[in-house]
């Protein structure tokens, strides 16, 4: 995807909401941007180029706070870019870029192709996934964590931790909805939420009240399934939840995908900020 593009999606996207610049860099900057407030200017006035990752980033954090306002609009990744070849493989290779050549009916059949190429379908746990969710449930302190993958039907669980129990019919997963945020799905307290509280996952085993869940992309940057954390009690979910739950399902991605190649960064030696937003 051309920086054209996202400037226009981003361009696009300030005018259609209530949201600023200012709110939008503040996102990128608690993701982890590098870019400052006054760059991030230039680079919406063409003046100034972004690394992908910058980019990336970018277009993570406009589409949670798009999310957050029930905005439909979405900024696509610079590193979704894929190389254009001819007819209906042109399209496949752009991966989720190209989603608005697709009806809603084909994009779901490339996500669908997409699930089925990561080779994880049907296939056990494994400690490379595993260890992501224990350091989920060590974290958020919640009674369950899963790595689920969505096909046509059901939720399959790669990694589980709790009572969550497997091939649980898609139409009433959580993780259903999750797939088509752009961002992450918080629900704080599931009895109180319209979406979900007549859901049989409410009223019923495993009871569930507290639900966060990030979108995991997978082959051509199609969403392919979700991180999410559990429990049975009302919590609240704070910035830097939000920013932890990312960094996990980023690890469950790179697993997934293969490893991001990243600019050599120098090393950090200030002290850690204690303080809670």
């Amino acid at each position: 995807m051309s920086a054209q593009l996202q400037i226009q999606q981003l361009r696009k996207a300030l005018s259609e909401t209530a949201l600023t610049l200012d709110n939008v860099w503040v996102n990128y900057y608690g993701l982890g941007g590098a870019v400052s407030l006054f760059e991030l200017e230039a680079y919406l006035g063409g003046l100034l180029v972004l690394q992908d990752q910058e980019c990336d980033i970018l277009a993570d954090a406009t589409n949670e706070l798009l999310s957050g306002v029930g905005a439909k609009n979405r900024i696509n990744r610079c590193s979704d870019d894929a190389p254009s070849g001819s007819s209906a493989d042109s399209r496949r290779a752009l991966g989720l870029a190209g989603a608005f050549l697709f009806t809603a009916e084909e994009q779901e059949q490339e996500r669908l192709h997409a699930v089925t190429r990561t080779g994880l379908l049907d296939t056990a746990q494994e400690e490379r996934f595993d260890r992501i969710t224990r350091e989920a449930k060590d974290y958020f302190q919640v009674s369950s964590v899963i790595v689920a993958l969505i096909d046509d039907r059901r939720q399959f669980l790669k990694s589980v931790i709790g009572p969550v129990r497997q091939d649980m019919p898609r139409e009433i997963s959580f993780c259903n909805a999750t797939i088509r945020n752009a961002g992450p799905l918080i629900v704080r307290d599931a009895r109180k939420d319209d979406r979900f509280k007549h859901n049989p996952l409410v009223l019923g085993e495993p009871y569930i009240r507290f639900y966060a869940g990030y979108p995991l992309r997978g082959p051509g940057g199609w969403t392919i399934g979700t991180l999410c954390v559990i429990d049975q009690e009302p919590r609240e979910y704070s910035m830097r939840d939000g920013k932890k739950l990312r960094t996990l399902a980023r690890q469950v991605e790179d697993e997934i995908n293969g490893p991001r190649i990243l600019p050599d960064e120098p090393e950090d030696t200030s002290s850690e900020p204690t303080s809670e937003q």
